[in-house]
């Protein structure tokens, strides 16, 4: 059972090393890659929809919306070039796609934006006005 478990989460990466490497590719059309891009970002965001605290249903959404964005990324992005992103992918060292810079990137500037934002509802509506 482990290395069944090993080698879907082998190609599992392989998958997400392959839309990223798909995601700079120009026939992929702007929709796939605002999917890829906030699949990613929820799925490295530390902050969940519902906490992993409550129980089941915490997790629940992590098992549900991050399959469901790489299922729907999968099948936005042309087949050719995903067989030639899967091929790319499997080709270089695991990891060098740079989808976890860019996914950082987003998840950083997601909250940076919810802070000032909250911060800014905080001054116009807060207690003190």
């Amino acid at each position: 059972m482990t290395a069944r478990l090993r080698a879907a989460a082998r190609r599992l990466r392989l998958e997400v090393d392959a839309l990223a490497i798909a995601r700079r590719d120009p026939r992929v059309p702007r929709v796939a890659r605002v999917v890829i891009g906030l699949t990613v970002a929820y799925a490295l965001s530390p902050i969940d929809l519902i906490p992993d605290v409550i129980p089941i249903l915490g997790l629940l959404d992590d098992v549900v919306i991050v399959p469901l964005g790489l299922w729907l990324a999968l099948r936005l992005v042309p087949p050719e070039v995903m067989a030639e992103a899967r091929a790319e992918a499997a080709r270089r060292p695991s990891g060098t796609s740079g989808l976890s810079r860019v996914g950082l990137a987003l998840v950083v500037a997601g909250w940076a934006l919810a802070v000032v934002l909250a911060w800014a509802a905080w001054r116009r509506w807060g207690p003190g006005t």
